[in-house]
């Protein structure tokens, strides 16, 4: 066994106790447990495990402490627990990841997924931890590839950047993040899950994903099924797993899909708490909640990587103000919107690039690749105003001689906004510049 291995069991050996903090489950008030003898030790946070008469166990986080007892939110029903069952302080609040992990599948306690033997690291880090000081983190860096035209040119993402991506379901969300994740520039990819579907965590990692992408992924689940704990946690835990590889001084790229899923499963945590729901039925800490996690991605320190984050967002009916949408936009480093009826149309990614904005620019672009962007941007611009009067044949040709050229670029433009095989960003500004020239554009 290597040096590596003997840290993790030796870190596995310590965290064993011959002595465990037990208490008494003392009242069921509705899905809560008050739970009596454990008030001088447990902790906000705390792990407890519930065992029931006919030896089955039901775990849970304590929420709430008394002076006289505390409170425990169960991750399932409390069917079959009774005044009296035994309950044990089990004592893991963070998680201890490890290099090891690349290439698996977890669940946001640390426990594989894929049925194979898995070993933590040696060191346990709390789920919730301070972002780098922000007088002392490093501005952001290149430019990043991606393998996709419209983000290799007109929505670039440079290294420690923040993006959301804007979509309802069904548009391409969880395919543009595989795509990122098999061809963006990084060294890991940390992928977080919440709430997903059961039977799309296996199509995701197969087909998505597939043996490229998970060669350098470690994916972080937590199905739709389980309690909002496990489901608020899987973010947490897969942010401090990018820390982790971040403090090695490694690119990491994370991506959380969906942070709408990960706020509402903090709302019925909260809610549970005590908290009152203010902001369209979210909660008031919902929104520090998300600036915190976002703000933990970034560039690290001198002597750090960076965290590039991909936040995707669950926005009903395209409504971009809705809450979580809106907490988003102000926090990140821009915005990607993916639009149904594109897709519906069959142009993948379904990018709205009208509606979408990377903020790394002009910054990250040199002035005749700026120029270009520009001009791309007012041709659909254009094209888009009077998009209901071209199809309609209302247009007459020369009216209008930016229109004209609008309308000669457009099917080429559209199609290459779907353009997922750029091999660079060079050739993919080369291909947009001889595009614009060909269709008669001032370039």
């Amino acid at each position: 066994m290597n040096a590596l291995g003997l840290d993790s069991l030796g870190a596995e050996l310590k965290r064993v106790r011959s002595i465990k903090d037990i208490g008494r489950v003392c009242a069921v008030e509705g899905n809560l447990l008050r739970v009596r003898g454990l008030n001088n030790v447990a902790r906000i946070g705390d792990l407890l495990e519930v065992r029931l008469h006919d030896d089955k166990r039901v775990t849970g986080e304590v929420i709430q402490l008394h002076s006289g007892d505390i409170t425990m939110l169960p991750d399932s029903a409390p069917d079959g627990i009774s005044i009296g069952d035994r309950v044990a302080r089990l004592d893991q609040i963070g998680i201890a990841p490890a290099n090891s992990w690349v290439g698996r599948i977890i669940d946001p306690y640390g426990k594989p997924l894929d049925g194979k033997p898995l070993l933590r690291g040696p060191e346990v880090r709390p789920l919730k931890n301070a972002p780098p000081p922000p007088a002392a983190r490093r501005a952001l860096g290149d430019r990043l590839e991606t393998g996709m035209a419209v983000f290799n040119t007109m929505l670039p993402i440079v290294k420690g950047q923040r993006i959301g991506l804007f979509a309802g379901s069904g548009v391409g969300k969880s395919s543009l993040m595989g795509q990122f994740a098999k061809h963006m520039t990084g060294d890991i990819a940390v992928i977080a899950l919440i709430g997903e579907r059961g039977r799309e965590l296996r199509e995701f990692v197969e087909h998505v994903l597939g043996p490229e992408g998970m060669a350098r992924s470690i994916v972080i689940a937590a199905t739709s099924d389980q309690s909002p704990l496990v489901r608020r946690r899987c973010a947490l835990a897969a942010m401090t797993v990018a820390e982790h590889f971040r403090d090695q001084g490694k690119h990491v790229i994370f991506m959380a899909d969906s942070i709408t899923r990960f706020a509402e499963a903090h709302r019925e945590v909260a809610v549970a708490s005590g908290e009152m729901p203010a902001l369209r039925g979210y909660p008031p800490s919902t929104s520090h909640m998300i600036m915190s996690l976002c703000e933990r991605a970034g560039p690290g320190l001198e002597g750090q990587g960076d965290i590039t984050g991909i936040f995707s967002v669950l926005v009903a009916g395209s409504d971009m103000d809705e809450p979580i949408a809106d907490i988003l936009r102000g926090v990140l480093d821009g915005h990607v919107v993916l639009d149904r009826k594109i897709a519906e149309r069959g142009r993948y990614p379904a990018v709205d690039l009208l509606r979408s904005v990377s903020r790394s620019l002009p910054h990250c672009a040199t002035q005749p690749e700026n120029a270009t962007i520009s001009e791309a941007r007012r041709l659909l611009g254009a094209y888009e105003q009077s998009s209901t009067m071209i199809r309609a044949g209302l247009y007459s040709a020369g009216s209008d001689p930016v229109l004209d050229v609008a309308i000669n670029a457009w099917p080429e433009l559209d199609a290459y906004l779907g353009d997922g095989n750029s091999p660079s960003i060079e050739t993919a500004f080369a291909k947009l510049t001889l595009l614009l020239r060909r269709s008669g554009a001032r370039i």
